[in-house]
């Protein structure tokens, strides 16, 4: 995996050093991700257990099966704001993965999101070789909606209590976005 450069961030591929500034990312941002993420231990937000999480990320790389970037701004080097991830990644016929992101607080509202969901996209597709990326997102979270479907993704329909964020069952909007190209 190599860095991915847009016009105001550089998304990097997960790697050890880049432990702390995760560490550093989740610390900031807890209480705005919490309505967000499954419920998590204090442990979560330790060095330790995002190195391990990291080396998880980098195995995953490794076997093709995900590839994890941290979003950082071109002007702020090694300051980690957020996450991009394909997840799940499915070989064969399917060719298929779902995609996660999550951005700092500080950050929203600046189109570095969208620039992110853009350019691992392309990549899924054009360097990858996937045919189909799935976003699975809450109702409440407009935010992240408007995201995808600025970046081409469409509604194929409601996922009833798809992900247990934060100790609720929560239904989530099934977004996907196909690879026209390779059709």
């Amino acid at each position: 995996m190599r860095p991915i450069y847009t016009a105001d961030l550089v998304l990097m591929p997960v790697e050890e050093s880049l432990a702390g500034a995760l560490c550093d990312y989740f610390r900031r941002n807890r209480e705005f991700l919490t309505d967000y993420m499954p419920a998590w231990t204090e442990s979560f937000f330790t060095e330790r257990t995002q190195l391990e999480s990291i080396r998880g990320h980098m195995e995953n790389a490794k076997n093709r099966t995900g590839y994890r970037y941290y979003i950082m701004p071109k002007e702020e080097k090694g300051k980690i704001i957020g996450t991009i991830g394909l997840n799940n990644v499915v070989w064969g016929s399917f060719l298929s993965c779902f995609m996660g992101y999550m951005l700092d607080e500080a950050y929203i509202n600046r189109g570095y999101m969208t620039q992110a969901v853009d350019a691992v996209a392309n990549t899924a597709f054009n360097e990858i070789g996937l045919h189909r990326i799935e976003a699975n997102i809450m109702p409440k979270n407009a935010r992240s909606l408007r995201v995808a479907e600025k970046c081409g993704f469409v509604r194929e329909g409601m996922s009833k209590k798809y992900l247990c964020i934060n100790g609720v069952w929560e239904d989530h909007v099934h977004m996907v976005k196909l690879n026209e190209n390779m059709e």
